[in-house]
């Protein structure tokens, strides 16, 4: 909003400086990390006074969450305001990838928060039904995908690989709304610890938010081997608002946390990753960059098949974070441990930008 009233006023000085996607991403990750900062102590009273006894913990997790009883829930909602306000200010609202992922953050963000909401006016850790939400998701993903790819071509490219790509056709809109849901859903089951998904998330952001400057860059993505995407450098503004309103939000949800993100804030977070990853090309890569989340959820869903064909289970509890606790493994080990191994992720995808 400010890049275009900057240049509907004609300032020069300001629209060319406003113009460098690097000055409105800084500007946008302090925006967001302020408004979080401020709105975030009214915002957690507001939710303890109506939500009452907070999130449902389930008996049958790990007994230590227990004492947890009483943290509210639906904190993505700061994160939610804080990252939109932030975007609308500082990102060029004539870009078609910004309504894209900006419609899958919302549109996940809705759906977590009915799912969130009906956890704690029931009390029960039973939400929305998955069926229901799935259905949900994959509209709000669809219709993003449509937007997306209606800008890019239909190929998937494949990383350590100078432009490899395989065209898809028709297909690739199915694809794509599959790795915006799956995103969504892979960070929603991450997030069961104080902090776990959260830092994981802006170390993501972070990352993408270098990888989508390079693809909207002509000079380096042909000098990297990488696809050119025009108009995708804008999306580093994005990340940047995600990684202020989720370091605003991780200052509350340091152990013990004062609040919980909730489906609201981990569905919205996750899917916005994946809806940025189709934009950039880079879908590969995300499950790189993101492996964290992938192997949290293939680790429920390897625990629920075997467990309905043998009757056993091969983790002692999914998500695999909690399978660490029941180990012997302190909360604050198994965050930092993971934090690292986003990390570690993080830089091997991107050393796929170099080995190609």
């Amino acid at each position: 909003m400010l890049y275009l009233f900057a240049e509907w006023l004609g300032f020069e000085g300001a629209l060319n400086l406003v113009r460098y996607q690097t000055f409105r991403a800084g500007a946008t990750l302090m925006t967001a990390l302020l408004i979080g900062l401020l709105i975030g102590p009214r915002f957690i009273n507001m939710l303890r006074v109506r939500q009452g006894k907070g999130q449902p913990i389930r008996e049958d997790g790990p007994q230590t969450h227990l004492a947890k009883r009483g943290t509210p829930t639906m904190g993505g909602l700061m994160i939610l305001v804080s990252l939109v306000i932030s975007m609308l200010l500082w990102m060029d609202l004539k870009n078609p990838f910004v309504w894209a992922c900006l419609a899958v953050t919302v549109g996940f963000g809705v759906i977590g928060f009915l799912d969130d909401y009906d956890k704690v006016s029931k009390s029960s850790h039973h939400g929305v039904s998955g069926k229901v939400r799935l259905l949900l998701e994959f509209i709000v993903a669809g219709i993003a995908s449509w937007i997306v790819v209606g800008q890019i071509n239909t190929f998937l490219y494949v990383p350590f690989f100078n432009n490899l790509g395989f065209e898809l056709g028709w297909f690739y809109y199915v694809f794509a709304a599959v790795v915006i849901v799956g995103a969504g859903n892979a960070v929603n089951l991450t997030d069961g610890l104080d902090g776990l998904a959260t830092m994981p998330v802006i170390i993501a952001a972070g990352t993408f938010a270098l990888i989508v400057y390079l693809v909207g860059r002509v000079d380096y993505s042909q000098y990297l081997g990488i696809p050119y995407v025009p108009g995708a450098g804008e999306l580093a503004v994005f990340c940047a608002a995600i990684m202020g309103a989720g370091l605003a939000f991780l200052w509350f949800n340091a152990p013990p946390a004062a609040v919980f993100m909730g489906d609201t804030g981990s569905l919205a977070l996750g899917g916005a990753l994946g809806a940025i990853a189709v934009a950039a090309h880079h879908e590969i890569v995300l499950a790189i960059v993101g492996g964290l989340f992938v192997v949290e959820a293939l680790s429920v869903i390897i625990q629920v098949f075997w467990f309905k064909r043998t009757g056993k289970r091969i983790f002692r509890m999914a998500p695999i974070h909690h399978h660490f606790e029941q180990l012997g493994w302190s909360e604050s080990k198994v965050v930092i441990r993971f934090w690292i191994v986003a990390i570690v992720l993080a830089l091997m995808g991107l050393a796929t930008l170099k080995l190609r």
